[in-house]
């Protein structure tokens, strides 16, 4: 099973994969394009069972990945952040891919892209990282399996902050709260995750697996009633038939600070 990649990088060595996010002139953005790559890149590494995977952009990136490509959403007020999102298709993909697949951070992660790193089963950045969770800046509504992945990451008083403020937070916070499991020197990041990555992939892929599952499964045990999830759901129809999600959209492609109504 042979793949070309235009937006990504892909090799595997061993036991172990890694996947290069490689569209610098968009920051990395997770347009559709780039994302049937990265699931198209993990059907090939369960293809060739890999035991660990690392995803990554390249070394001394700004940017780690700018989030949605906001030049895909849609201006006529519909909801695109569906079951069918590409991004939610990759981070079902990740969670459940039986391999660990381990986040190496570098530069800044934004919107979208903080959801997929924290998807991954671990987080190494460099202790220069930040995140920023950026949808109230664009006026558009976070969905609610992205925002209960939040809460379930990062607890209540973090993932507020995150999504009240929009602003990027320093990685030692996230270092703080759990989040991510290692801060270091960029120097050092490369070779602290293939450590941990040859760790892993020395013990058994089965019981990993099993282990893998376990979480996932006991992490989603507290389910929303069909009545709330409604609810939930008409609210952000609302959103996405408003001016200032129309405004949002529109100052984005301007380059300049959106002028927010409340309508």
């Amino acid at each position: 099973m042979e793949t070309t990649f235009e937006q990504l990088e892909v090799a595997i060595t061993g036991k172990i994969g890694v996947i290069t996010l490689n569209n610098p002139s968009k920051h990395h953005a997770l347009s559709t394009a780039l994302i049937d790559e990265m699931c198209a890149a993990l059907e090939e590494m369960l293809y060739r069972q890999v035991r660990v995977v690392i995803l990554r952009a390249p070394a001394g990136s700004k940017v780690f990945s700018a989030g949605h490509d906001v030049r895909e959403l849609p201006t006529n007020g519909r909801d695109p952040l569906t079951y069918d999102d590409p991004v939610r298709r990759v981070i079902r993909m990740i969670e459940l891919f039986p391999a660990p697949v381990i986040a190496m951070v570098e530069g800044t992660v934004w919107g979208g892209a903080c959801e997929l790193v924290m998807s991954c089963d671990l987080i190494v950045a460099g202790d220069d990282s930040t995140f920023a969770v950026t949808p109230a800046k664009l006026g558009m509504p976070y969905n609610i399996s992205g925002v209960q992945n939040f809460l379930n990451t990062g607890g209540m008083p973090l993932c507020k902050e995150m999504l009240f403020t929009a602003q990027p937070m320093g990685v030692q916070r996230l270092v703080d709260q759990g989040i991510v499991s290692h801060a270091v020197p960029r120097a050092e990041l490369e070779s602290l995750t293939r450590r941990m990555a040859e760790q892993i992939a020395n013990n058994s892929p089965l019981v990993i697996s099993l282990l893998k599952e376990e979480l996932r499964l006991l992490s989603a045990s507290h389910n929303l009633g069909p009545e709330t999830f409604e609810r939930v759901q008409a609210m952000r129809r609302l959103v996405y038939d408003s001016k200032d999600y129309q405004e949002g959209i529109k100052a984005f492609f301007e380059k300049r600070a959106p002028q927010f109504q409340g309508e």
